[in-house]
């Protein structure tokens, strides 16, 4: 219906056109900041986080996963052999089920394997931590193979927490080692592959985004610079993660650079900047490392036998304690306060390393189960990889109060709002960029020996 004109003045019609073509501006730009498009509407196709089933056949600790195979396939019966599998609806000894994509893993059923133990792969458990996980498809409840078969040296992956009452920590992880997806507090998430195909090709976005991007912006725009933005302007909504879309093209190279930084940290150099990693915080292999004289050492070291049952932080000297004498500094306060997923990230690590959680509960293992085999002592290799999450968590949190300048200075330049994005026909993305694509290039052994053509 046409708008009523006022009556009575010469050119009331033109002048009130023109106050509801303000007004009309003024809800665009008013809408711009309140309906930012979904991270799950630009990044359509999504997959289940992994449901592993039973907890031992992920570990920190490789040997550990070898140690847990043997005990299985040592068992005196098969009625043993069960007890220590710990069946469920999706798996037992008997289940026929076909190798996950990408790994060489036998597929007769568990009841009688007697083979070598399947490789173990390191993958990405929760936002930060770093596990190993038998990728063998009979020991998985739900393995996610869609997300197996995509995953290779150019893949990474957007991680939507689960939905929180309170949300704390990013609003979006990223990662270049497969995600678990695991929230480690709240209802599970969604992981977003960047690529629909293995060898980087076929972008998961909405069809026609970048397209749109690069008009509006007047710049070509990559599917990992849009990656980038997303690590670096995401935020929390009752929806889940929102992405706002900045149309000023100073503002997205300013958030583009920011996200490439952040892109580098989460994946532990991996992912390279096209600029190269930031001076003086890159060590060898590229990887993060604090600048000289603020690089966290060992300042006593761990007891040589048993487990640290403690964790705690001293912020006077900035040292992060473990055990009954145990010192590693300097430790940023920044470090031991970043959260995500509603947790410590600090300490949701160690627990998942001795049982022992920040209130000072403790979740042993079931004595005799599988899980319960594992390291007896603390390795050396995980005072490392703590050293380096410090280091990924201090420069995390130092670029914390340039992530709330660019939000800010998004927020007042124009924007791309999900409004405009359905009227581009770019939203909603059509039901099929929902779905995984077909990988016909390869063959996968499906189950007791038969092959299985995707």
């Amino acid at each position: 219906m046409d708008p009523v004109r006022p009556a009575g003045r010469t050119g009331g019609g033109r002048r009130y056109h023109a106050g509801v073509n303000r007004s009309v501006r003024e809800g665009l730009r008013v809408t711009a900041k309140q309906d930012a498009p979904r991270l799950s509407d630009l990044m359509p196709w999504s997959v289940a986080p992994l449901r592993l089933g039973r907890s031992w056949v992920r570990s920190p600790d490789p040997a550990a996963l070898r140690a847990r195979w043997r005990a299985l396939v040592a068992a005196e019966d098969t009625a043993a052999r069960e007890r220590l599998f710990r069946p469920s609806r999706a798996r037992t000894l008997y289940s026929a089920v076909g190798q996950l994509p990408g790994q060489r893993t036998a597929t007769g059923r568990l009841y009688r394997a007697d083979g070598p133990c399947p490789e173990p792969v390191r993958i990405q458990h929760g936002p930060f931590d770093q596990q190993w996980l038998l990728p063998d498809h009979r020991l998985i409840d739900a393995a996610r193979p869609e997300l197996w078969r995509v995953a290779d040296a150019r893949q990474l992956y957007a991680v939507e927490p689960g939905r929180l009452p309170q949300p704390s920590g990013p609003a979006v992880v990223c990662a270049a080692l497969l995600p678990d997806g695991r929230s480690p507090a709240g209802r599970p998430g969604r992981i977003h592959p960047l690529y629909r195909r293995p060898g980087g090709r076929e972008p998961n976005l909405a069809p026609g985004l970048l397209a749109l991007l690069a008009r509006r912006l007047d710049r070509p725009v990559d599917p990992a610079e849009l990656l980038a933005w997303v690590a670096a302007s995401a935020r929390h909504s009752p929806d889940g993660a929102v992405v706002p879309l900045t149309a000023d093209a100073g503002v997205w190279t300013r958030g583009v650079a920011l996200g490439e930084r952040l892109l580098w940290l989460y994946t532990r150099g991996a992912y390279v900047p096209g600029d190269g990693p930031p001076e003086g915080c890159a060590g060898p292999g590229g990887r993060p490392r604090m600048p000289g004289g603020r690089r966290p050492y060992v300042r006593a070291a761990l007891p040589s036998r048993g487990l640290p049952r403690t964790l705690a932080y001293d912020p006077a000297d900035e040292a992060l304690l473990l055990g009954d004498g145990g010192r590693i500094s300097p430790v940023p306060q920044g470090a031991w306060d970043f959260s995500a997923g509603g947790v410590r990230v600090l300490a949701d690590w160690f627990a998942g390393r001795t049982g022992e959680a920040e209130d000072g509960t403790a979740t042993p293992p079931e004595a005799g189960s599988l899980a319960a085999l594992g390291p007896a002592d603390w390795p050396r290799e995980w005072t490392s990889e703590l050293l380096e999450l410090i280091t990924v968590l201090a420069l995390m949190a130092e670029l914390a109060p340039e992530q709330a300048e660019l939000a800010a200075a998004a927020a007042a330049a124009p924007q791309l709002p999900a409004v405009e994005l359905r009227a581009a026909g770019v939203l909603p993305p059509p039901s099929s960029a929902r779905r995984p694509a077909s990988v016909l290039d390869h063959h996968e052994e499906g189950p007791d020996g038969q092959f299985a053509l995707v």
